[in-house]
């Protein structure tokens, strides 16, 4: 709703504008040019974060001022400070960094976003930049249709910044034009009642803009002609700063807990900054000027003066929160806490935001499918036999294990299904299909995904295996027939051995030889899977079991050798195969 309505606000602005003021249309215009150069930049530099961009940002998160310095450097470079908190919110929820390392990457991308101010103040607005505008379309264009992923990434980014650059020109020459018929200097406000209507004002412009990148260019080109006071400027970049969290939390409001968490950590990063900012508002505007002579900037270049406030406040707010980091990392935990309550378990590494990029998007799928073996799958098999999960991955003797293995656990199979596999289940599945639909795979990654939908469906299919084995495992406890018992203890062993070998191959470091021994296992539950069972023929020659339970035995003979076989598919594709498939992006 909130969306719909800075939406709707947005287009009534906008046709009030150009309806009572005809000359608003090259302002206007000049924005939407710009903002679409700001989407296109950003559709470019998407296409490098499958490698360099993504691999910079993890390797960077190892040190607390190396963080921010990546994200600085990289939003400076990118021009866009969201693609970085994508990019970090995704890597949080799929659990490649964690909290604290990420709230360095956004701190840093809070400064590099002033590279914006200094592109716009020491560039834009000093050259006839229609004239380099032009060439840079041309050849974006160009490159743009070719069919090579990299190529039409560069066309991307060279044609975003000659929409930036042709953006800017347009916004000056409305500007000029505009002041003709209205000045907007003769509305400026002085003193601190000045400075909290224009914070406010420049909230409103950057919540309706979505992008403080283009409010700071809009307040640039408005300074540059005389439209606004310099002392006004100063408070719609503190504005800007503080109206480009609306658009963080709205994106997290559909997001998971790490989502959650970073979204109020820029917000709180970004208020806090702003009303620093505006506290100390007239000190720092004598601090630019003392700065401005050592820098050789003239007294009346107000444009390279506001860009030089706004990184001195961003730079600011950095130095101010970095003694309280692990303060704020412990409260971000308590305010978004993962509900241990709940009676159906949801996704614990998929959001909206790892959908952003491929590599992010395959590493969560992963992350989740072996999150949902091993804390529902392997515990509702293990319970299914009757059988604790601690006893499976201990040295001790299966068939000791299994011999004192007598008790009823009372596993409701079927309920814990709903519990905990179904949601999470058909969240991947979701999640699977939208990478393969919307984003640009190759084959190794776009196999990788099928994959993983293979093995999430053949974990549902071994628990509606152990719901059936379950019921006859439970059945036999109380029927007197040791013959009987003996073979059901055979098959409990049989699934025993093989989860345990899973647990060893996925935890230990010498996964060859568990993975040959699965194979193995795998090999010797199909040649069985073709055979009939001996000791059942042999049961049922001696009359030793009625024709029902023959037939109860030789199905969940079936049954056992199709979930090992499946057991072990599910093991290979999670924590074999897909590991050699992510060695091109460097994602697990």
């Amino acid at each position: 709703m909130l969306k719909k309505s800075i939406f709707i606000t947005l287009l009534i602005v906008l046709g009030f504008g150009l309806y009572f003021n005809p000359n608003f249309k090259t302002i206007s215009a000049g924005v939407a040019i710009l903002l679409f150069g700001m989407i296109m930049l950003e559709e470019g530099f998407k296409v490098f974060t499958k490698g360099p961009l993504q691999n910079i940002l993890k390797r960077a998160t190892s040190k607390l001022y190396k963080g921010i310095t990546a994200g600085a450097v990289v939003t400076a470079l990118i021009q866009s400070s969201s693609l970085v908190s994508v990019i970090t919110i995704s890597f949080i929820s799929a659990g490649l960094i964690s909290l604290g390392e990420g709230l360095g990457l956004v701190f840093g991308a809070n400064i590099g976003t002033t590279a914006t101010a200094w592109l716009v103040a020491g560039f834009g607005l000093k050259i006839n930049i229609s004239a380099l505008a032009m060439p840079m379309l041309v050849f974006g264009i160009v490159f743009s249709f070719q069919k090579k992923g990299s190529l039409k990434g560069v066309g991307n980014v060279l044609a975003g910044l000659g929409f930036f650059f042709l953006g800017i020109h347009y916004m000056k020459e409305g500007f000029d034009v505009f002041k003709e018929h209205i000045d907007l200097s003769e509305y400026a406000i002085s003193g601190y009642l000045g400075v909290l209507v224009y914070t406010g004002l420049g909230i409103v412009i950057t919540t309706i803009l979505q992008s403080s990148s283009a409010t700071l260019a809009l307040i640039l080109t408005a300074l540059s002609v005389g439209q606004i006071e310099y002392e006004n400027a100063l408070a719609l970049a503190i504005g800007a700063n503080i109206g480009t969290t609306i658009t963080a939390v709205l994106g997290a409001v559909s997001s998971n807990s790490a989502g959650k968490r970073l979204a109020l950590a820029h917000f709180i990063f970004n208020v806090g900054t702003g009303l620093v900012a505006i506290a100390l508002i007239f000190p720092l505007a004598r601090l630019v000027n003392n700065l401005s002579g050592l820098l050789q900037i003239a007294s009346t270049n107000y444009t390279l003066k506001l860009a030089l406030f706004h990184t001195l406040f961003n730079v600011l707010g950095v130095l101010l929160m970095l003694p309280f980091l692990k303060v704020l990392e412990r409260f971000l935990m308590r305010f978004f806490k993962e509900n241990p309550n709940k009676d159906i378990d949801e996704p614990k590494f998929l959001n909206p935001a790892v959908l952003e990029f491929s590599g992010s998007a395959i590493s969560a799928l992963v992350q989740e499918s072996k999150y949902l073996f091993k804390n529902s799958v392997f515990e509702i098999v293990a319970h299914a036999l009757n059988i604790h999960r601690d006893d499976i991955k201990s040295s001790k003797n299966i068939k000791a294990i299994v011999k004192k293995s007598k008790t009823d656990f009372k596993t409701d199979v079927e309920d814990l299904y709903y519990k905990k596999i179904k949601t999470i289940y058909g969240e991947i599945i979701k999640y699977a299909s939208t990478a393969q639909s919307t984003l640009s795979l190759n084959s190794k990654q776009n196999k990788a995904v099928t994959e993983i939908k293979i093995a999430n469906r053949k974990m549902v299919e071994i628990i509606k295996d152990a719901r059936e084995l379950n019921k006859n495992i439970t059945r036999v406890l109380d029927m007197d027939n040791k013959h009987l018992q003996s073979e059901y203890d055979s098959y409990r062993k049989k699934l025993t051995k093989v989860l345990r070998t899973i647990y060893r191959f996925r935890k230990t470091g010498d996964e060859k030889k568990y993975a040959n021994q699965l194979k193995e296992l795998k090999a010797e539950a199909k040649s069985h899977a073709r055979q009939s069972n001996k000791s059942i023929d042999k049961l049922i020659r001696k009359n030793l079991i009625t024709a029902e339970i023959a037939s109860s035995l030789f199905n969940d003979y079936t049954n056992v050798n199709d979930m090992v076989k499946k057991l072990i598919d599910v093991a290979e594709l999670l924590y074999g195969k897909t590991d050699s498939l992510f060695e091109d992006t460097d994602i697990n």
